[in-house]
């Protein structure tokens, strides 16, 4: 598996899809509450995960795992 570093916004919804399905590990680069902070955004073949700072949220499709990419800002709207 092979880590891929973006910033916020880098690459669209389903570019980050695509290369999670890939088998890439995406780390997004946040600034926040002071400090940057890393997201790592990974696909195992069945399961989409955002392992935050704080927490780590599994999605069972691509479309859940969309909606959370678009909503937390890490990838842009396509």
């Amino acid at each position: 598996m092979t880590t891929l570093e973006i910033e916020p916004g880098d690459l669209t919804a389903g570019e980050i899809i695509d290369a999670l399905d890939d088998g890439q590990r995406i780390v997004v680069r946040l600034e926040m509450l002071g400090g940057v902070h890393e997201v790592t955004l990974r696909h195992d073949g069945d399961t989409y995960y955002c392992d935050t700072p704080t927490t780590l949220h599994k999605h069972d499709d691509p479309d859940a795992m969309r909606t959370c990419i678009e909503e937390m800002g890490y990838g842009r709207k396509e």
